[in-house]
């Protein structure tokens, strides 16, 4: 077990939009030789298609909008790689993909630094001290100076920083990388932009070669760079990385497989192997023998043509045989699961057994949610920390055939099971009202709705401003409530009570007359709900 759990790196990759990472990832995967061709981002056709957006949406619109997992085998490492939305509007998926892993590598596109969306990310990564490698994206285009980059992401990010890899020019100047933790030089040849090299040994910056592979005054430059960074910058402690203070870097051009190589060496020799997870009342350490794990997300019609639920589960502790029984902790059933598969985005195999760290899918039919936890035994364990965020934007959902409401009704219970959006059915009325983070999620909510169930829907403006779960210890208060303002509340997929509010006035008020209340603008996914009979 030990030797098994100190093989899997579980990391995800987070981003700003543009910034390379689907193109990085695609690369990753070449590398780890789970695809044959390099460049796809710039082939015709179906080739076109990276591994890890399998969603028609996705191919039309160019954007990653749901997580996705692919597992590989490299330098003697299982990887399982997580690839989540770089779109704000997809930020959910994010945040939920994050609990599931033990490092994150952040790409930055080396022209723009750090932007918006990845500053969010990696805070949610600091919540959880994940370590993080940094990538510098797209160095054969005009890029900032590395040295401005590095002090960004220290003070942006209140990080140290240490260069793992150096950039020899940029732009149309661009000639390669040096590796500083393997002493390699790796040269860019823009004709043969597919071809994987391994690089040039070199014994150090002053090894004689090196005035024969480079001109003279990139030579003089990288030597002066690399002399200074390596002066002014702490060296690479692997402690102080895996304790989430300090971030390697690595420079390169995935488009082009520079550095690349470098940075999945580098994922393979220092990101941790699976860490212990925390659960009510204590954290689960990967060698326990019991098999336990939770739900970090679930997601419908991988396979169209089966109208298919998959819930994946991150493995945390034991090994996993094919059909051991586990307990479903929030029902308290007993699960023999026969039929766990291993991704490669929409690929799968069956898994005959897997180890802390792996990702593994089982066929749903609706009894696992988000946040859900399987253990094998008696133990009544339950994971924490997989979050539900309120919505920011809410609107109703219209068919243009209203006699198809049923097969509307089976689409949204999908979609709010994969966590792609909130429902909720108000106590009165009966028009469904959607809630999601970000306004290009009621685009693709209406193309899967098309695609996937071929209902033609609309979603429509609704007379709701926020949405607030709401707890209170004295179920009285609770139903007093809702008996004078019942039309203002609705209930969420998993039966939660939920308060939709027209306005901010109205929020405020109903807190005012109620202060035993709690509004909630997070929910843990798996609560238990208790049932008011409202």
């Amino acid at each position: 077990m030990l030797d098994e759990i100190g093989r899997r790196r579980t990391f995800a990759i987070i981003a700003h939009p543009d910034a390379g990472k689907t193109t990085l990832t695609e690369k990753l995967l070449l590398f780890g030789g789970a695809i044959q061709m390099a460049g796809a981002v710039k082939a015709r056709g179906e080739q076109r298609r990276a591994r890890s957006d399998w969603m028609k949406v996705e191919r039309e619109r160019g954007i990653s909008v749901t997580a996705s997992v692919m597992t590989f085998e490299y330098l003697g490492r299982t990887f399982n790689l997580l690839d989540t939305p770089g779109h704000e509007d997809f930020s959910e998926d994010t945040y939920r993909t994050l609990t599931a892993v033990d490092s994150a590598v952040m790409v930055i596109d080396g022209a723009k630094g750090i932007e918006a969306q990845t500053l969010k990310l990696f805070e949610v990564c600091r919540l959880r001290d994940v370590p993080i490698m940094t990538f510098i994206n797209k160095m054969d285009r005009e890029a900032r100076d590395p040295f401005e980059l590095i002090g960004e992401i220290e003070e942006a990010l209140a990080l140290d920083v240490t260069p793992a890899s150096w950039p020899i020019g940029m732009g149309r100047d661009f000639l390669g990388c040096y590796d500083l933790l393997g002493d390699r030089l790796l040269l860019m040849d823009r004709s043969q932009g597919d071809v994987v090299d391994a690089g040039i040994e070199c014994r150090g910056l002053d090894d004689p070669r090196l005035d024969t592979l480079l001109p003279a005054p990139a030579l003089a430059r990288l030597r002066e760079e690399v002399e200074m960074a390596r002066g002014l910058m702490p060296a690479f402690d692997l402690d102080s990385y895996r304790a989430g203070h300090l971030t390697p870097v690595f420079f390169g051009s995935a488009i082009n497989n520079f550095g690349v190589r470098e940075l999945l060496q580098g994922l393979a020799s220092h990101a941790p192997p699976p860490r212990p997870q925390p659960a009510c009342g204590r954290l689960v350490v990967p060698t326990e023998e019991r098999v336990s794990g939770f739900v970090f997300k679930v997601q419908a019609n991988m396979d169209p043509n089966h109208r298919d639920r998959i819930a994946f589960l991150r493995l945390c502790s034991g090994h996993f045989r094919r059909g051991v029984k586990l307990r479903h902790s929030r029902s308290g059933k007993l699960l023999a699961v026969n039929n766990a598969v291993l991704f490669m985005a929409r690929d799968r195999e069956l898994a005959e057994d897997a180890w802390p760290g792996d990702i593994i899918g089982i066929p749903n039919h609706g009894s696992l949610r988000i946040g859900d936890t399987l253990v094998e035994g008696n133990e009544e364990l339950r994971y924490t920390g997989v979050p539900s965020f309120a919505p920011e934007l809410l609107q109703r959902v219209r068919l243009d055939d209203p006699m198809r409401v049923k097969h509307l009704r089976k689409a949204l219970d999908h979609f709010a099971e994969e966590g792609a959006s909130q429902v909720f059915k108000p106590l009165s009325g009966a028009d469904w009202v959607v809630g999601v983070v970000g306004a290009l999620q009621f685009e693709v909510l209406a193309a899967r709705i098309e695609a996937e169930y071929g209902l033609s829907a609309r979603f429509e403006p609704a007379a709701v401003d926020a949405a607030r779960w709401v707890e209170c210890d004295d179920p009285l208060v609770l139903k007093r409530m809702v008996d004078a303002n019942r039309s203002a509340f609705a209930e969420d997929h998993d039966g939660a009570l939920v308060f939709l509010a027209r306005n901010a006035w109205h929020l405020n008020r109903t807190q005012e007359d109620f202060p035993a209340v709690r509004f909630l603008k997070t929910r843990e996914q798996n609560r238990k709900v208790e049932v008011l009979g409202l």
